[in-house]
């Protein structure tokens, strides 16, 4: 199913403020546990961007983006891992960003510092969790073909997949496929781990 870009829109912007707040959180996650069971995969996927120089970040915005982009992961995963830990077996994936790692600031600053913090909080729960039987890892995609990319200059865009070595960006399929992998029963030797999905942008 593809939602249009407003729906996406709308969507992204509910799911933003569900996982800003952890009361909400906590009843929802709450919820579904006493309808089946506690989650076996979690996937910490909401993030929300504000382009701008690190001089001008308004600080209620860089913590408001802080909440949505990194405390919802410490929030979600403190909620969801203890019943995969309790049953011996459990993912979780988080998305993180290449702007985690080189520092972009196409998406801003404290995008960037969000996703750089969740590569370390993966690192963090995969220890914990690791004698558990519950892996925890990141995935980093860069520039991936979305809706939001309908709205912008076909020239910048064709700019912008010249310099990434494979000549495109990527699909969502594409992330969705890995993220799929790391939440399957073959991945149990594989956690703290950081997977690249970047066109050769970024190569390690």
């Amino acid at each position: 199913m593809h939602l249009r870009a407003r729906d996406q829109a709308q969507l992204a912007a509910e799911t933003r403020r569900f996982v800003s707040d952890p009361e909400e959180t906590r009843r929802a996650v709450e919820a579904v546990s006493s309808a089946w069971r506690g989650p076996d995969v979690l996937v910490n996927n909401a993030a929300r961007t504000a382009p701008g120089s690190v001089w001008d970040v308004d600080l209620d915005e860089w913590d408001a983006l802080m909440a949505t982009n990194l405390r919802s992961v410490l929030v979600l995963t403190r909620l969801c891992a203890p019943a995969m830990r309790e049953r011996g077996w459990g993912r979780v994936i988080n998305l993180a960003s290449l702007a985690g790692q080189q520092g972009g600031l196409v998406a801003g600053p404290h995008y960037a510092a969000a996703k750089a913090g969740v590569l370390v909080l993966t690192k963090v729960f995969a220890q914990e969790l690791a004698p558990h039987g519950v892996t925890v890892n990141a995935v980093a995609p860069a520039a991936v073909q979305t809706p939001v990319m309908d709205d912008l200059p076909a020239e910048a865009l064709r700019r912008a997949a010249d310099r990434i070595p494979v000549g495109r960006f990527g699909r969502p399929e594409e992330v969705a496929a890995l993220v799929g992998h790391l939440a399957g029963e073959d991945t149990g030797y594989i956690t703290g781990a950081t997977l690249d999905v970047n066109g050769g942008l970024f190569m390690r």
